[in-house]
């Protein structure tokens, strides 16, 4: 028994060393799986375009960038990449890393950048300007800005020039981008389809190719953001660093749309939803809140606002959007003028506690709406309006 036992013992280990053996390098062509693994290409394309125009919507530039980003499903073995682009007349090609360097550079000087942003804010905004108060309120902040500009740039510390003048260097000294990079910026020359294409090669030899149509749209401008005077009802907000919370709210004609609201004092912050001042509105309901605000034909807007209402007795409290072709509040109340609207009662509201509120409305043909206020039946009280576009 066991003899048996040791003759099979050997039978298996010859077993195992002749398996061995034909995995070995040393035998040719034995054990060896020829890799037919081609790679499988794709790429991303990310739009950083910029464009540039004044306020009567002109243009003054527009760049169409966008970020092109190559891959395949190859892990480990060597890859090459060969870009194409149709039609290629007026194309230009931008390393990837200029943008970084540029935002470097913005971060170093980063109060002059900010001091730079705000004094063209207002230069932007002068030319369109018709009220001459504000064009003055204007040019004596672009006066203020620059000096303290001149002053920003007179305290740049030796190292912050040195990392400056670093970053110039290494912008100065980036290598051309290729159509063999793995990554770049194509610089289209306007608004176009564009057919771009990848192929991509192991260091097998193996390639494959994809290629996307790439639609380069027209720039439009950025719709502005309408402004809306006083907002949180607080003292001093206007333009000129005046007002009394309400002078932005009060009707053309009182006799033809009612009184003003009164207001709401808090003496501490964090009480009302924002600043120290809240509208409010008697529960006769004899108090209004006018405002007429410029909007972009065609743009859709959302407002929002806060709203407190007292819980006595049945009351609430409404935010319309009017057309101006209402010239009283009771042509305010035509539903051909109501843009959009929305009431909130107060059935399970907490006193003097604020809820917020939205509503989504859009221009239509209207280059100016009015923001109309009203309640009725208990004591309510308004904060906190703001506007946004709607994208």
């Amino acid at each position: 028994m066991k003899k048996y036992l040791f003759n099979l013992k050997y039978i298996a280990l010859g077993t195992f060393v002749s398996l061995t053996a034909c995995v070995s390098d040393d035998l040719a062509n034995v054990g060896d799986l020829e890799d037919i693994t081609g790679p499988t290409p794709f790429y991303n394309l990310t739009d950083v375009s910029s464009s540039e125009f004044d306020c009567n919507d002109v243009e003054l530039s527009a760049n169409y960038e966008f970020n092109f980003q190559a891959g395949s499903n190859l892990a480990v073995n060597g890859t090459n990449y060969e870009w194409t682009i149709l039609p290629s007349e007026g194309v230009t090609l931008i390393n990837k890393d200029l943008p970084i360097l540029k935002q470097s550079i913005d971060a170093e000087l980063a109060e002059i950048v900010a001091l730079e942003k705000e004094i063209a804010r207002r230069e932007f905004k002068i030319p369109c300007e018709a009220n001459a108060s504000k064009v003055a309120v204007l040019e004596a902040e672009i006066a203020d800005f620059e000096a303290q500009l001149a002053t920003a740039q007179a305290s740049l510390s030796d190292e912050t020039i040195q990392n400056v003048s670093d970053l110039e260097s290494q912008i100065a000294n980036l290598e051309p981008a290729t159509l063999q990079d793995r990554e770049l910026i194509f610089s289209f020359p306007g608004p176009g389809d564009y057919t771009v294409g990848l192929t991509v090669t192991d260091n097998l030899g193996k390639s494959d190719y994809t290629e996307k149509l790439v639609t380069i749209n027209q720039a439009v401008p950025t719709i502005p953001v309408p402004e809306i005077g006083e907002p949180s009802f607080d003292d001093g907000t206007l333009f000129d660093g005046t007002g009394d919370g309400r002078d932005s709210w009060r009707a053309p004609s009182s006799s033809k749309w009612g009184s003003v609201f009164q207001i709401n004092t808090k003496s501490e912050l964090g009480i009302l939803p924002d600043g120290y001042q809240a509208a409010k509105f008697p529960a006769d309901g004899t108090r209004v809140g006018y405002q007429e605000i410029e909007v972009t034909p065609g743009a859709t807007y959302v407002l929002t606002y806060f709203s407190a209402l007292e819980s006595n007795s049945f009351g609430d409290i409404t935010v319309s959007i009017i057309n101006t072709n209402a010239t009283t509040l009771e042509e305010a109340k035509l539903e051909a003028n109501i843009i959009a609207s929305r009431t909130d009662n107060n059935v399970g509201r907490v006193d003097d506690v604020f809820k917020k509120h939205a509503i989504t409305f859009e221009a239509g043909e209207n280059e100016s709406v009015i923001i109309l206020l009203t309640n009725s039946g208990v004591e309510g009280r308004l904060d906190a309006f703001a506007i946004s576009v709607k994208q």
